[in-house]
């Protein structure tokens, strides 16, 4: 069979990429099937300088925290910040003690220098501000949407004073405690406080819109879509934190479906930018529901890459990773009848994948799932195969 399929194999290069899409899509979506392997984000940061190089892309987007970002963004763009500041404070889940990040945003940094702002690289987080742990206090996109709006705008339009946000939401740790995750009760987001607060939420963001001619002439385009992306965040987080606080049997599904929202919104909003690359876990970004097991429960629900192409179409396109080995997780070589068994007998130690070439070599073969002896790692379900663009395939994956 691998022979069948050998010419389904090419480099993984920008150029072959595109070669497999119909046209130059908005959002180019590489995900990766486990995380904290920095030969899998080497490889990423080459395909986005070959696509800056040779295709125009500028902005590239991570699964980080999308407030956070702005931290990294500041400092590819203006210099803003030490590098070691930046990996501290720029990136959560961890990301910034990556070796293969540090040298992104240090490459970003130095292409960027001396370049004028239509030429500069943009950086953006795209998760929101949420850990496996819980959810950030809405405080810091909801202080600083009301502070751009209340230096800008008629005080008699605001729907409340800083102090009246303050009062509300109260100390952060109310917002951040770890136990209500697991334990409804212990949230905050159902109580009379954080109702108030998704109210006055919604009518800043109402007049954020509202004044927009004002706003973009007043300020700039840049500050503006960073105005919306706190909007957007704050009424993410309450939104979060009130079904943290539900007891149905829903509320994981919807915290889960939740998160993949937010992630599309930011999303579709650096899509209105200019074309991007965005990484991010597979499960992230392809186009079929996304599924796990909470317990014995079945949790179901559209990811971000399928909201996103819903209403993108063609403009997106998604590049789903498969690996071989990581041997240092117990990931050993893979049975030949699935299909990473099939793609590891190829001679590349990297390529990308034909999809519908690789398809119609299967033909009527039907390669049988793979199943991973390590929780980290999600290997490709075959029956998924049509919803990728393109397979970026990975033999082994040393330790970084």
């Amino acid at each position: 069979m691998a022979t069948d399929i050998k010419g389904t194999a090419h480099a993984v290069e920008a150029a072959a990429v595109m070669r497999l899409l119909p046209a130059r899509p908005r959002l180019l979506a590489l995900g990766e099937p486990t995380h904290g392997e920095d030969t899998l984000l080497d490889l990423r940061n080459e395909l986005f300088r070959q696509l800056v190089e040779q295709e125009g892309y500028r902005t590239i987007a991570i699964e980080s925290d999308c407030m956070m970002g702005l931290v990294v963004d500041d400092h590819v763009t203006s210099g803003t910040g030490t590098l070691d500041e930046v990996m501290e404070h720029g990136f959560s889940h961890g990301w910034g003690t990556s070796a293969a990040n540090r040298e992104f945003v240090r490459w970003m940094r130095a292409y960027n220098d001396g370049r004028p702002a239509s030429e500069r690289l943009r950086f953006a987080g795209f998760d929101g501000p949420l850990e496996i742990t819980g959810a950030a206090s809405p405080r810091q996109a909801l202080t600083a949407l009301h502070g751009y709006l209340a230096a800008r705008v008629d005080a008699d339009l605001l729907p409340c004073t800083a102090e009246t946000l303050d009062r509300l939401l109260g100390t952060d740790d109310r917002w951040t405690s770890p136990a209500a995750m697991m334990d409804p009760a212990q949230s905050v987001g159902q109580s009379a406080e954080a109702g108030e607060l998704r109210l006055l939420a919604d009518d800043l963001v109402a007049l954020l819109d509202a004044q927009t001619p004002h706003l973009i002439t007043a300020t700039s385009r840049d500050d503006w879509d960073r105005a919306r992306l706190y909007g957007r965040t704050a009424t993410g987080l309450l939104r979060y934190h009130y079904w943290m606080a539900d007891t149905s049997p829903a509320r994981m599904t919807r915290l889960v479906g939740l998160r993949d929202s937010m992630m599309a919104a930011n999303l579709l909003a650096i899509a209105e930018q200019g074309p991007a690359l965005v990484h991010a876990h597979n499960g992230h970004l392809q186009r079929d529901k996304s599924t796990m097991r909470m317990g014995d429960l079945p949790v179901e629900w559209w990811s971000a890459g399928a909201l996103v192409s819903a209403r993108l179409g063609e403009r997106y396109a998604f590049l789903a990773t498969a690996l071989g080995t990581i041997r240092h997780q117990g990931v050993d070589t893979p049975p030949p009848d699935t299909l990473e068994g099939l793609l590891y007998a190829l001679p590349e130690d990297r390529c990308v994948i034909d999809v519908p070439r690789l398809a119609t070599a299967l033909g009527d073969t039907r390669p049988a799932p793979r199943v991973s002896p390590w929780f980290g790692y999600s290997p490709l379900d075959p029956a998924h195969l049509a919803d990728s663009d393109g397979i970026v395939f990975v033999k082994d994956v040393p330790q970084s």
